[in-house]
């Protein structure tokens, strides 16, 4: 059983009710500079911007965990380790005591990417153990999402350090904050069931050229052309990533659109049900604005980015630091050869919607109705 009580989930809807009240404190460290000292680089900062979000009272003797996604394959995108030992150092000055937590497969291979116990000077642990069965259960109803199985070491810690890195996805638009304890504080039976959400797949003959790019899209051996030729999903072994669709040159594999908002609606209720076993004052957000590229860093591989970087945000309110995200990021800023050839950018909506022809805002709208946040906030710039 999770560790709410009654009165404690009062206090903290209470919490919520106030905070969404008035406009939410987002700072901003920005990569534009003046001049050319380590004092206006990135790295130092994010250490002021560190400073301002005062870790101390919320941390001092308590176990931290640092949600990351550490990538995979031959991904260079994610956040750099550099980053990643800043805010350890500064949990630890703190007075906490983190660890960085991920799905135990980008665990198990974070060493190729950079991320070492030395390196970032933390222990990396697999969210919900080695073999996936660490977790506490809590119900729920969503269509056919009945259960959220937060992932056991998210759910023992103290307080919890979202540390996202912000980039584009075929799913829900973007992938940010949101995403990260959504997908990555549950377990790998929750993750597959709020992809489910997202409908059926269906597959045009008529389109299809057999090039099996799906295929090879596939990381899960989920699809095939059977002896007849005719396009098969295993469902069993299917988490509706839709790699698979992003990858069909002839856009011959759709998914149920309907399913789309539903699907944003099971990661805002995911997110709520892990947010709430930590007190309101436990939870802190950085999103991570370089590298923005326009695939999931879940793909195993980088494309080049979308824009120039922007810096880094945090705050205290997960609704607000990705309102900001996505106020930053403008198609306008679009860089050559930063999609694949012959994709062009649709005329409608938000720069990741006009790449994946979903509203990347559903989501912060569904947050905000279950009193995770507000889209209002205010932008302080960290200099």
């Amino acid at each position: 059983m999770a560790k709410k009580t009654a009165k404690r989930e009062a206090k903290k809807k209470a919490s919520r009710k106030k905070k969404a009240a008035k406009a939410a404190e987002v700072l901003f460290a920005p990569l534009a500079f003046e001049l050319a000292e380590a004092g206006q680089t990135l790295p130092v900062r994010f250490e002021r911007l560190l400073d301002q979000l005062d870790f101390g009272p919320a941390m001092k003797g308590k176990r931290v965990a640092v949600k990351m996604h550490l990538g995979g394959g031959v991904g260079y995108t994610t956040v750099h380790p550099l980053f990643v030992r800043i805010l350890v150092r500064k949990i630890k000055e703190a007075g906490g005591k983190p660890f960085v937590t991920d799905l135990i497969r980008d665990v198990a291979t974070a060493v190729a990417r950079g991320y070492t116990e030395e390196v970032l000077d933390a222990p990396l642990v697999a969210a919900a153990g080695l073999t996936e069965t660490f977790f506490y259960s809590e119900p729920v109803s969503l269509d056919s999402l009945k259960e959220i199985q937060i992932a056991g070491e998210i759910h023992d810690a103290d307080v919890l350090v979202n540390l996202s890195h912000v980039k584009g996805h075929g799913a829900c638009g973007f992938g940010g904050a949101c995403k990260n304890v959504a997908m990555g504080c549950v377990s790998d039976t929750t993750r597959m069931a709020i992809h489910a959400l997202e409908g059926g797949m269906t597959w045009d003959p008529e389109k299809c050229t057999h090039c099996e790019a799906c295929i090879r899209a596939c990381n899960y051996g989920a699809n095939r052309f059977n002896d007849k030729g005719e396009y098969r999903v295993f469902y069993h072994n299917c988490v509706y990533c839709m790699h698979c669709v992003a990858a069909c040159p002839e856009d011959a594999i759709t998914v149920d659109p309907h399913g789309f908002k539903t699907f944003q609606e099971g990661m805002a209720l995911a997110t709520q049900v892990v947010l709430d076993t930590f007190a309101p004052d436990a939870v802190f957000h950085i999103n991570v604005l370089l590298s923005v590229t326009y695939l999931c860093d879940c793909w195993g591989f980088s494309t080049p980015p979308l824009v120039p970087d922007v810096g880094i945000l945090g705050s205290r309110d997960m609704v607000a630091v990705e309102k900001a995200s996505l106020d930053l990021l403008d198609a306008k800023d679009v860089l050559p050869n930063s999609l694949p050839k012959g994709r062009e950018l649709g005329t409608k909506g938000h720069l990741f919607e006009r790449i994946h022809h979903k509203d990347p805002f559903v989501q912060l709208r569904a947050l905000e109705r279950r009193g995770v946040g507000t889209q209002r906030y205010r932008l302080v710039e960290v200099k």
